[in-house]
C-alpha cells in the first residue's frame, strides 16, 4: 500500500500529498539536524534520571502540606540536572507560563528596582502584570492603553521601573543599546526566548550568550532571566548553560511532552530558587510545601520523553515550513533556518485563511476533531484570537495547535505535535482547506 492511501483517507488530495513528498525532501537535512540534538537532550535526561536515583516509590503520593515529599524533590533535581542548572522548583501548583513568569519577578523585584526587557514586546498577557513599561531610550510610556488603570498588583503599581529595549530590524538584539541601559538599579535583564505572536524570529543560544556578555559588561549583578517558553530542548543547550541565571516555562509546553497535566518549572542559581519559593508560598515555608498529590510520574514521564516529542513538534514545524513555501507562503522561520522555539508562522493575508487555517488543524487532532473553533476574546489581547487545540491536555501547545489574532497580516502560529504523522497531516489538510 504506498503512503498516499494513508493520508487520502483523511481528505487528502493527491497533488497536495506530492507536494508534502517534496517538502520532505527539501527538508532532510534539517531533519537530520534535529535528530542529532534529540539524541544528545534525550541521553542528557536519561543520566539525569540516573544521577537523581529515580525509582518507583518516587511516585509516591503526598497530600496536605506536602512535607517531605521525596517523589517532588526528585523531580527537581532531575529537572535542574536536565537544564544544565544549580537547583529547579518544579510544581504542579503553577498553573500557566503567565503565572511562573509572574511569580518569578514578584519574588524578585522590589520598590525602586529596574526590570530591563531587552527583547521588545512581552507576551501580551504578561503586560498587566507589569503595568506602565517605558521605552529604555526615551522614557515614553510603550502601551498607554495598559498605564490607564494600574492593577494594585502590577509591578509598576509597587515601584519597580519597567524599561524595553527593541529588536533590531534584523531581529538581534542591540548589545550597544543593553550595554548602556542596564545601570547599578537594574535588578532584572528580561530575555523572550520565543516569538510569541511577534513576526520577530525566536532567539537562539548564541544570541542569548551575546547578551549575557553584553550585560556583564556592565554589570555583575543583573539577574539574567528567560522566558524559555516554546524553546526548551529545541537546541543542544538551554539558556542556563551560556549564561543566565535564571529560566522558566511551563509544562504543558515542551518539557511536559503532552503527559503532565499542569505544572510550571524554574531553573537556575539556588540562591534565586530559594527566594522564588518564598514568593510562591511564604516566607520560611518556601519549597517545603506543595504536595505533588500523586501527579509526580505524569510529570518526571513527560520530562523524560521531552527531548523526543519536541524533536516530532519540531520535524512538524519544518515540514510545515517546506509545505507552504513551495504553495507560494510566506513563512517564518524557513526549512533551513536556525530555530529556538517550536513555533512556525505562516503569513495568511486574510482572516477567511486564518479562520480556515485554524479548522482544519482542528480538525487533524486526536481530540475533539468534530469541534469548529471560532475566533473570540482572550484575557490579556486586545483583540479576537481563534485557536485550535484538540490536545489531551487542555492548551497543551506541545500538542499540535494552531492560533492567531484577527488582526493583519493574519498571521497563523502553529506549534506542537505528539507524533509527526499528526503533524504533517495537519499541515497537508490546512492546505487542503485554502484550495
Amino acid at each position: 500500500m504506498s503512503a498516499y492511501n494513508h493520508y487520502q483517507s483523511f481528505g487528502i488530495s493527491r497533488d497536495i500529498f506530492e507536494l508534502s513528498e517534496e517538502a520532505m525532501r527539501l527538508a532532510r537535512d534539517a531533519f537530520i539536524r534535529v535528530d542529532e540534538i534529540r539524541e544528545k537532550r534525550q541521553l542528557s535526561v536519561l543520566r539525569a534520571f540516573i544521577d537523581a536515583r529515580v525509582s518507583e516509590s518516587t511516585f509516591m503520593a503526598k497530600t496536605g502540606y506536602g512535607y517531605g515529599d521525596v517523589g517532588r524533590e526528585k523531580t527537581e533535581a532531575v529537572f535542574a540536572h536536565a537544564f544544565g542548572a544549580e537547583d529547579a522548583l518544579v510544581r504542579l501548583q503553577f498553573s500557566s507560563g503567565t503565572h511562573v513568569l509572574a511569580t518569578c519577578l514578584r519574588s524578585l523585584l522590589n520598590e525602586g528596582d529596574e526590570l530591563l526587557i531587552v527583547t521588545g514586546r512581552p507576551y501580551d498577557t504578561l503586560l498587566p502584570t507589569l503595568g506602565k513599561v517605558e521605552d529604555a531610550l526615551t522614557g515614553q510610556c510603550l502601551y498607554p492603553d495598559d498605564c490607564s488603570s494600574l492593577s494594585r498588583q502590577s509591578l509598576a503599581k509597587r515601584g519597580v521601573r519597567i524599561r524595553q529595549l527593541e529588536l533590531t530590524e534584523s531581529g538581534n538584539s542591540d548589545l550597544q543599546a543593553i550595554r548602556s541601559c542596564v545601570k547599578h538599579r537594574t535588578r532584572i535583564v528580561y530575555i523572550q526566548k520565543s516569538r510569541g505572536y511577534a513576526e520577530r524570529r525566536a532567539l537562539v543560544a548564541e544570541d542569548i550568550a551575546s547578551i549575557v556578555r553584553a550585560v556583564r559588561e556592565s554589570s555583575q549583578e543583573a539577574i539574567i532571566f528567560v522566558d524559555n517558553c516554546y524553546g526548551e530542548f529545541v537546541e543542544p543547550f538551554e539558556p542556563t548553560e551560556v549564561g543566565a541565571d535564571l529560566i522558566a516555562g511551563s509544562l504543558i509546553k515542551n518539557p511536559g511532552a503532552g503527559i503532565a497535566p499542569s505544572g510550571g518549572y524554574v531553573a537556575g542559581r539556588a540562591e534565586l530558587i530559594e527566594e522564588i519559593a518564598e514568593g510562591m508560598t511564604a516566607v520560611d515555608v518556601g519549597r517545603h510545601i506543595g504536595p505533588s498529590l500523586g501527579f509526580t510520574r505524569l510529570i518526571i514521564e513527560g520530562l523524560y520523553f521531552a527531548p523526543s516529542v519536541t524533536a516530532s513538534a519540531l520535524k512538524g514545524a519544518i515540514h510545515l515550513a517546506a509545505l507552504f513555501t513551495l504553495a507560494g507562503y510566506q513563512c517564518s522561520p524557513g526549512t533551513h533556518d536556525a530555530r529556538g522555539d517550536i513555533v512556525q508562522m505562516i503569513q495568511l493575508n486574510e482572516a477567511g485563511a486564518l479562520e480556515s487555517f485554524c479548522r482544519a488543524i482542528q480538525m487533524s487532532s486526536p481530540v475533539d476533531s468534530f469541534v469548529t473553533p471560532i475566533p473570540s476574546p482572550m484575557p490579556g489581547y486586545d483583540c479576537d484570537i481563534i485557536m485550535a487545540s484538540g490536545s489531551f491536555v487542555q492548551g497543551s501547545t506541545i500538542e499540535l495547535s494552531a492560533d492567531g489574532p484577527l488582526r493583519p497580516p493574519y498571521n497563523a502560529f502553529v506549534q506542537g505535535g505528539l507524533t509527526f504523522e499528526n503533524a504533517r497531516l495537519g499541515a497537508m489538510k490546512a492546505l487542503e482547506s485554502l484550495r
